[in-house]
């Protein structure tokens, strides 16, 4: 019984591994440029228009377009730290550091919610990460040399974890 426990287990392992290498490779690099958000890495500047409710004050046009803070007032045209807005005309330049589109997109991947149909996608990754980590201990016999050394490195694995988390 024992050994075709182990048997399904290694053979879900390495067929669900295969499946989940692409997903995996994504999420690898996509988890890398997040590392980078807070610089310009990768980005390019990208300007946009749009035209708004004239006559707005500079308390009621920030909330909505977030262009960061008021820097000055120059003939009616108010500046701020990501653009400028004109009260006569309505129109708004921003100006925003964006990556490149497949990039974004893969940003994405980590910072889906429960209203993104990317949540699934998620949902089943967490979920097949957390069956490699249990079928992982299915590999070897109990009481081995290997499942042993394989449990200390685990241990490890969360010890330094959690150093560096509450560092």
């Amino acid at each position: 019984m024992k050994q075709k426990t182990s048997m399904k287990m290694r053979v879900l392992h390495r067929y669900l591994g295969y499946f989940l290498a692409g997903i995996m490779a994504v999420y690898a690099l996509s988890g890398i440029l997040l590392i980078f958000r807070t610089t310009d890495f990768l980005k390019s500047e990208v300007v946009k228009e749009k035209e708004i409710e004239k006559g707005l004050t500079q308390e009621e046009i920030n909330p909505e377009l977030r262009l960061g803070s008021f820097q000055r007032n120059d003939h009616g045209v108010l500046y701020f730290e990501h653009g400028n807005y004109d009260p006569t005309s309505g129109m708004v330049k921003a100006k925003k550091m964006e990556l490149p589109y497949l990039l974004d997109k893969m940003t994405h991947l980590h910072k889906s919610s429960t209203k993104d149909p990317l949540f699934y996608l998620n949902i089943f990754f967490g979920v097949a990460l957390l069956f490699f980590v249990i079928s992982a201990f299915f590999m070897y016999m109990p009481g081995t040399d290997i499942l042993k050394k394989g449990l200390y490195f685990t241990l490890a694995g969360v010890v330094l974890t959690l150093l560096l988390l509450f560092i």
